[in-house]
């Protein structure tokens, strides 16, 4: 039996609006958003508002009987820091938020962490695959590629190990990030790394992406998005099960754990849905079950008091 469950990847906000690669990000009604210049279902349409507010992934979390969760943050969004630690700080037994800094336009990144670190966030969340192409001015006419291992990210990471932080990193679907990533893991082995969208498991990358987790004793895989990348695939994704099988078998159980990208994912499944497939595998044991849906996340994340939420029946059971 999983006596806890962590999500160790989710999202929210009080409203998108925002521009990514001279595209517009914002939200409608019905949870539906501008979306790169497309009208998409960016959450389920009941939450009409199109707030993703802490409150309403509280519910969720209740109904699922999830204990806590990781917030971690992507420029798609927009900046949320100040939402997420108010957050933080209501709920303190229910969220680990994670800060974001601007690395887009010149901005001082450094300077932005430090501000980010005075705040309080015990975490930092980087949407890697977005350094690849990275705008230098406004204008979004002019790009540059900021490395992972070059001096400046480099001292970023060191500054976030000094300060015993967290990162949540994205990486590429491709291969090109994979070098960086273990250099910046040999150079800073204190620092706790979460890498995420399980190792963009359904692109070549993955398996390069998996075995970072043995480059050091503070890397982690965590599962964000995998059922959107299983999205043609649908419920109760067998290949997404496999795939996790296939990780634990080379890097071992204790480094992966489950997060659901939620709310994005769940326009296509229910909350609960996001992990109930994997408490339904029988390829996984039970105490596999327990570390990747709950006990290896409590560990990262150091979460405790966390609440007991019983069993509520559907009506319709």
């Amino acid at each position: 039996m999983v006596e806890h469950i962590i999500d160790a990847h989710s999202h929210l906000w009080l409203r998108q609006d925002t521009r990514v690669e001279g595209k517009e990000i914002r939200s409608l009604k019905n949870g539906r958003s501008i979306f790169l210049g497309e009208e998409v279902q960016m959450l389920p349409p009941f939450m009409i508002d199109s707030v993703n507010s802490a409150e309403v992934f509280i519910s969720n979390m209740n109904y699922a009987q999830v204990g806590a969760a990781v917030v971690v943050q992507e420029i798609i969004d927009g900046n949320q820091n100040d939402y997420l630690l108010d957050v933080q700080r209501r709920y303190p037994n229910r969220f680990f938020t994670m800060g974001m800094v601007e690395f887009r336009y010149g901005n001082d990144y450094i300077q932005a962490l430090h501000e980010v670190i005075r705040s309080g966030f015990r975490g930092l969340a980087i949407p890697g695959h977005r350094l690849l192409s990275v705008p230098t001015d406004a204008s979004e006419t002019q790009f540059t590629t900021l490395h992972l291992n070059s001096d400046q990210m480099m001292s970023l990471f060191k500054l976030l190990e000094q300060n015993g932080m967290i990162l949540s990193m994205c990486l590429a679907d491709d291969e090109s990030q994979i070098a960086e990533m273990a250099e910046v893991i040999q150079e800073c082995p204190q620092l706790k790394v979460a890498i995420g969208h399980f190792g963009m498991v359904t692109t070549p990358s993955f398996r390069s992406q998996i075995l970072l987790a043995r480059q050091g004793p503070n890397v982690r895989i965590e599962s964000g998005g995998i059922t959107w990348l299983y999205n043609s695939e649908f419920y109760p994704y067998p290949t997404a099960i496999r795939s996790i099988r296939e990780a634990a078998d080379l890097v071992g159980m204790d480094r992966l754990m489950w997060g659901s990208d939620y709310p994005r994912t769940i326009t296509a499944i229910t909350y609960r849905m996001s992990y109930d497939f994997v408490m339904k595998a029988d390829t996984l044991t039970e105490e596999e079950k327990r570390k990747f849906l709950g006990t290896n996340a409590m560990a990262f994340y150091g979460l405790t008091d966390l609440p007991r939420l019983p069993y509520i029946k559907n009506m319709s059971e």
